[in-house]
């Protein structure tokens, strides 16, 4: 038996199957799903999945629609980007893979199927960029004079366009003032340009520019502007009395950017530094607010006189001046020991008799004594007298008894 035509048989397959795709001998190649759209961050990775059915002998092939250009077919990867890949499992199932998707990834993505008509479906790749400043468009700290006008800019890029808006950093209401003069407190504003016109101190602080366009995270910037004005004192009591041995506080409110030395100085023209008789402190209340105090220990009639406060920066100087005087009359005793038992209890809750007679010479003394400051007449002791017999005594006669 001859083996010639079965061999000529065999071959005459093998060059069926080259040349005409087993899918023309059975099913015409189909796809079961869409190609999904997708969505990815910027530096994140992207597949795209194209599900095929009865693909037989044909090929798969990948192309970027809006440039025409091929990635790939079946398993051979024709781009030259290096970040391009392709897989597919059992002849149903084929990804093309875009590892740390770029911008200029964004597009429409083509899955092709080599039949007659072309068969093909398409997704597209959607690049999302989080928000981020443009620097050199970007503001930083700046410093304007008082009554001056300030630009502040946020630039900022993103993909969608990200939106800007301010805020200041300690909540309160940015002031926007219109060209007819009127105000607008607002809490926030939107824009990329934030314009402070007229500017006063109560504006000075930190100012924050946040970009967000719904892909995480959120930036923001926090820019610091500066108000400069000559130093300014305020003081909240210019006539401060007290006793004797008392500790006394004198104030000063100063306003001044930028910040001002302040120092306090006696009438003699000597500074006052902080020692044991004196606490010099300084309290801030604001960026350009600060409280002086000077605490006067142990108040004495050497301590009577003038105080100024001084307050100076490369604006300007300004002082203010506080009298000091003694109230007479009140002079602070320094306190005894005490001891408590039983019957300093029981004078407590109901009083001793020597208590009520203290009480009474003090009211005694309130009332006849002389006023403070008022010259006090010598006061003499009359001479002693025997007391006066009574009236009944006087008129009894001596009484004789003769036995």
């Amino acid at each position: 038996m001859s083996t010639q035509p079965a061999l000529a048989d065999g071959r005459l397959l093998f060059l069926l199957i080259l040349i005409c795709p087993l899918g023309i001998l059975a099913f015409t190649p189909t796809f079961s799903e869409p190609l999904s759209n997708l969505t990815v961050a910027v530096g994140r990775d992207a597949t795209f999945t194209c599900m095929v059915q009865h693909l037989g002998g044909y090929r798969v092939g990948w192309v970027k629609a809006d440039t025409k250009a091929i990635q790939a077919i079946h398993d051979h990867v024709i781009t030259h980007n290096p970040r391009v890949s392709v897989s597919h499992n059992d002849h149903s199932t084929w990804n093309l893979h875009v590892r740390s998707v770029q911008e200029e990834d964004r597009g429409q993505y083509m899955c092709q199927i080599n039949t007659d008509p072309m068969k093909s479906q398409m997704g597209h790749l959607e690049v999302v960029v989080p928000p981020d400043f443009i620097q050199e468009e970007t503001s930083g700290d700046v410093m304007v004079p008082e009554g001056g006008t300030v630009k502040l800019t946020c630039r900022a890029r993103g993909y969608p366009q990200p939106k800007v808006i301010w805020r200041r950093e300690d909540n309160v209401e940015i002031i926007s003032k219109e060209a007819n003069g009127l105000k607008n407190k607002l809490p926030l504003f939107e824009g990329e340009i934030l314009k402070l016109s007229k500017i006063t101190r109560s504006e000075m602080g930190a100012y924050l520019c946040i970009a967000s366009n719904s892909i995480p995270p959120t930036v923001s910037k926090r820019i610091l502007v500066n108000v400069h004005f000559h130093p300014v004192i305020q003081v909240p009591n210019q006539l401060v009395g007290a006793p004797l041995g008392t500790d006394v506080t004198l104030e000063c409110l100063v306003e001044a950017s930028p910040k001002s030395i302040n120092y306090w100085i006696r009438d003699s023209g000597d500074m006052v530094i902080s020692s044991e008789k004196y606490d010099v402190s300084g309290v801030g209340k604001s960026m350009f607010e600060v409280k002086m105090i000077l605490v006067i220990r142990n108040f004495q009639k050497s301590d009577v006189g003038s105080y100024r406060c001084i307050a100076k920066n490369s604006l300007g100087e300004v002082e203010s001046n506080i009298r000091l005087y003694e109230i007479p009359g009140q002079n602070r005793r320094p306190p005894s020991p005490t001891r408590y038992d039983e019957e300093d209890d029981y004078a407590e809750q109901y009083g001793s008799a020597e208590e009520e007679e203290a009480t009474r010479e003090e009211a005694s003394n309130a009332v006849d004594g002389p006023w403070p400051n008022q010259p006090t007449a010598p006061f003499h002791t009359p001479p002693h007298q025997p007391p006066a017999a009574s009236s009944a005594a006087s008129r009894l006669l001596p009484l004789r008894l003769d036995l």
